[in-house]
C-alpha cells in the first residue's frame, strides 16, 4: 500500500539543521532540516532510530550528477506530489537506474570474480544513530554554507506547519511489523543535498529489519 498521505519531492535550501534531543541512552531518532520553499519553511525529519541496537540503521551516500537530477530541478523550488512509479521522479532504493548502477566495487568484483550473487548488503554501512549522523552532518554543511539545493523525498505532513517525514526506505518491512502496510516500490525516502556545481551527493537510510529485496507490493523476498 501507499504511504498514508501520498509521496513527493521538496526543493529548496537549507536554513537550519538540527538533532532531536537524545533520550535517556544520548540516542537520537532524527536529524531535521528546516528548508525554505517558496510557500514556507518544511521541517524534514530524516529517521535514522538505530532502537539501541549497534548495527540498528543502516546507510549509505552516493555521488549524483546533475544531469541525473535535471527533470527534478526543473519542477524549481517547493513541494512536488509524485506518482509512485518509474517515470515520475520517483526514487526507489532498489530499482532507480541511478541507484543500481552504483552497487559498490567489492560487491560487483565478488559477483564477476567469485561468481558469487550480489550482496547488496555489504554497499551499506551498518551502525548507530550516532554514526550515521556524522555521515550525513558534513553534507548538510556544505549545502547550508553555501545556499545550495536539497532534494527531500518522502511523505509530506501538516501537524504543527510544513513537513515531510518517512525520509528513509519505505519498503522491505516484513508482514506483521507495525509499519509492513506501507510497503510499496517507489516511495523511499532520501534526501540528496548540492555540494557544488555539478555535484549531488544521495543520504540514503533504512532499518536493519528491512530487506534489500522486495516483491512488486514492496513486501520482502
Amino acid at each position: 500500500m501507499p504511504l498514508d498521505h501520498g509521496y513527493g519531492v521538496l526543493i529548496g535550501t537549507i536554513q537550519n539543521y538540527y538533532r532531536d534531543e537524545p533520550d535517556d541512552y544520548g540516542k537520537y531518532y532524527h536529524g531535521n532540516l528546516i528548508v525554505h520553499a517558496p510557500e514556507g519553511d518544511y521541517h524534514c525529519a530524516i529517521d535514522v532510530d538505530s532502537k539501541h541496537q549497534d548495527t540498528g540503521v543502516e546507510w549509505k551516500t552516493i555521488a549524483l550528477r546533475k544531469s541525473e537530477l535535471d527533470n527534478l530541478l526543473a519542477m524549481g523550488e517547493g513541494y512536488h506530489p509524485l506518482v509512485s512509479n518509474s517515470t515520475s521522479g520517483a526514487l526507489d532504493y532498489i530499482r532507480s537506474p541511478m541507484f543500481a548502477a552504483r552497487m559498490g566495487c567489492l560487491a560487483i568484483i565478488e559477483r564477476i570474480f567469485r561468481r558469487r550473487p550480489l550482496d547488496i548488503s555489504r554497499t551499506w554501512k551498518k551502525g548507530t544513530d550516532v554514526e550515521a549522523l556524522s555521515d550525513l552532518e558534513p553534507l548538510v554543511s556544505v549545502s547550508q554554507n553555501n545556499n545550495l539545493r536539497v532534494l527531500v523525498f518522502g511523505e509530506p505532513f501538516h501537524y504543527g506547519g510544513l513537513g515531510v517525514h518517512n525520509i528513509h526506505q519505505n519498503q522491505g518491512d516484513p508482514l506483521g511489523f507495525d509499519w509492513s502496510a506501507e510497503n510499496g516500490i517507489w516511495q523511499d525516502g532520501c534526501t540528496i543535498l548540492q555540494q557544488d556545481s555539478d555535484t549531488f551527493v544521495a543520504f540514503m537510510s533504512k532499518f536493519s529489519t528491512q530487506s534489500y529485496e522486495t516483491d512488486v507490493y514492496g513486501h520482502p523476498v
